[in-house]
């Protein structure tokens, strides 16, 4: 049963993985960009799995920014999987112990979690593990790939393919962004947000801008788009 699983896991995960292949090819660009080796910088991707978290965490390694900036910026980008294993946490069978579960929450991405949350009935542990060992090995080897290539390519050809990490990101909010002007608004404040501290304050490093425009994006727009109770 657990081979089967795992197999079973591994098919589901391959188009998870191709497309990480992709998006992690231009993370490990951006990572020689700044500074790291290509073992650096495929190990971030092997420790770390998220786009955004890891995006940002090179531009503070880049500007050297401290280890407190890095640890609220990670909390601040990564705290949705949060919710997110809390969510699937409900869906697991009983054979999900304590130790299957860290193993479990190491791989919660945006897209295992939607694959995952998808299944029918209970998830098994090793269905879970397959879906995020092929999906893991995509992110890791595109970003070696990347990195590779960062170091041998030309500048303008890096420079040209370092933009795949931020179209994934524009990929992501156009969509929602179409379909509801409360996104819209979220994202559009901040943009803004983000180009004045660029800006008009470059003093305070790009850690503490993301944390900032964050938050001060979601309370804005929580006041102007207040969420109306339910009645039950």
């Amino acid at each position: 049963m657990r081979k089967k699983d795992f197999l079973n896991g591994l098919v589901q995960g391959i188009p998870i993985a191709l497309g990480y292949l992709s998006v992690s090819f231009g993370f490990g660009i951006m990572a020689v960009r700044a500074g790291l080796s290509v073992t650096d910088a495929s190990l971030i991707s092997l420790l770390n799995v998220t786009s955004a978290g890891q995006a940002a965490g090179v531009d503070i390694i880049a500007s050297n920014g401290t280890i407190i900036e890095m640890i609220l910026v990670q909390l601040t980008i990564n705290i949705r999987y949060a919710l997110m294993a809390l969510s699937l946490s409900q869906k697991l069978d009983s054979s999900f112990t304590f130790p299957k579960r860290l193993i479990a929450a190491y791989g919660i991405t945006d897209e295992i979690f939607g694959l995952c949350i998808a299944q029918k009935g209970r998830l098994r542990p090793f269905i879970v593990y397959g879906i995020i060992f092929i999906s893991v090995l995509g992110w890791v080897l595109g970003t070696f790939l990347g990195a590779a290539a960062g170091e041998i390519l030309p500048k303008s050809i890096t420079t040209a393919l370092g933009i795949i990490l931020y179209g994934m990101f524009i990929a992501i909010i156009i969509p929602p962004s179409r379909k509801s002007k409360n996104v819209l608004f979220v994202v559009i404040l901040a943009a803004i947000c983000s180009i004045l501290f660029k800006f008009l304050l470059p003093m305070i490093s790009s850690g503490f801008s993301v944390i900032i425009c964050a938050i001060v994006s979601s309370v804005i727009s929580a006041i102007v788009f207040p969420k109306e109770d339910v009645e039950t």
